[in-house]
């Protein structure tokens, strides 16, 4: 199956239902360790995308851009710059596509979490969304490689994803906010960790609603 404008849509709406019912939990998590804002401004960005995503046309790294900019705009904080980084460097890697096969949509991806580190100067081990973004996007070259189809190996990633969010429990903060709590940040999940099992589950779920409806 390729990825084409439809899933992209189809993704971001799910992405900004699935994280606007998540809104009190993430904000309980950045209670803990940040300025408790994450769940309302990552709900309120993603419904704005949302929308961007609609007057971009087909083209992929249009949408993704559009998007990306949205977000940086309409997002407070830090999560705001590191997501729409995202999307405006897999807008780039997209750019003039308006499908994407299964080894172009990964690539697009490790662009867009490239510009997660680049933005968020994060390491493995920092207690922050790469640390969801590296192992599942691991996880899902790891996938296509073993000659699994999209689909199972989105769903691969997921699980990795959410598994890595839990994983940040114990971490200690290296960056942001939280870093100042130094070894009271230990014991709470990255809030910013798990939007992004949010989002990536999002786009497994958005394949799959592709997949029924072909």
């Amino acid at each position: 199956m390729g990825v084409d404008a439809k899933v992209v849509r189809a993704w971001l709406a799910l992405a900004a239902q699935q994280l606007q019912a998540a809104k009190d939990y993430l904000t309980e998590l950045d209670a803990a360790i940040g300025d408790a804002d994450h769940g309302l401004n990552i709900a309120r960005g993603f419904a704005a995308a949302e929308q961007a995503a609609l007057t971009a046309g087909d083209d992929l790294g249009a949408i993704f851009k559009q998007v990306g900019m949205t977000l940086m705009s309409a997002v407070g904080g830090a999560s705001g710059m590191l997501y729409g980084n995202f999307f405006v460097r897999a807008g780039a890697a997209a750019a003039g596509k308006s499908e994407l096969s299964d080894a172009e949509l990964l690539y697009v991806l490790q662009i867009g979490r490239d510009g997660i580190v680049q933005r968020g100067r994060a390491a493995l081990g920092d207690k922050t969304m790469v640390d969801v973004w590296t192992p599942a996007l691991a996880a899902l070259a790891a996938g296509l490689a073993e000659g699994r189809d999209l689909l199972s190996s989105l769903a691969l990633c997921s699980s990795v994803a959410a598994a890595a969010r839990d994983a940040t429990a114990p971490m200690q903060a290296k960056k942001g906010r939280a870093s100042y709590l130094g070894q009271r940040s230990v014991g709470h999940i990255d809030p910013g960790a798990a939007s992004s099992a949010i989002l990536l589950g999002a786009l497994h779920d958005a394949a799959a609603c592709d997949l029924v409806t072909e």
